[in-house]
């Protein structure tokens, strides 16, 4: 874990950002907890926007969906605290295109959000198949959060500036 976050750290200097940082994050969650979809959505207002899809046929980049008012939002978005859906139903319990997720072989996941300044500037989410995630996977991937902060505030700023 500490060789990732030095490595993760060194990159954040590498030119090529978010790229580089973004794949050698998910390489590092996929080594440490693994996972099958991994997503990366900035945080604007009541919607996530998709920056970042390792399976972009189904979940392409620049995707938007509103999360704000639901249970989920609550709870990410506002609460601020990651969310562990171990099964099916807590897929079902928190997205709305819980069809889709599970026509993929997937019934688990683990939101961390970033924060920044007070505020969730956007969401880290892996999903693997159903009981694959447990409270030991949601350590790793929320001490390496904030080294995406300023990935999410850039793709920000981009969407804005169109």
């Amino acid at each position: 874990m500490s060789d990732d976050l030095a490595t993760l750290s060194r990159l954040l200097a590498e030119p090529g950002q978010p790229d580089t940082l973004v794949k050698a994050f998910e390489a590092a969650t996929k080594r440490l907890v693994g996972h099958e979809l991994f997503t990366l959505l900035y945080v604007d207002g009541e919607e996530v926007a998709r920056i970042y899809s390792n399976r972009p046929a189904e979940y392409p980049v620049s995707g938007r969906k509103k999360m704000g008012p639901t249970p989920w939002g609550a709870h990410v978005l506002q609460g601020r605290k990651p969310y562990l859906g171990r099964d099916k139903a807590g897929i079902r319990w928190a997205f709305f295109d819980h069809e889709l997720i599970e026509s993929m072989g997937l019934g688990s996941v683990i939101n961390v959000p970033a924060l920044y300044d007070g505020k969730v500037v956007g969401t880290i989410n892996l999903l693997g198949p159903e009981h694959h995630y447990r409270e030991e996977h949601v350590a790793p991937v929320v001490a390496l959060a904030p080294l995406l902060v300023p990935a999410f505030i850039a793709a920000r700023a981009a969407a804005r500036a169109v």
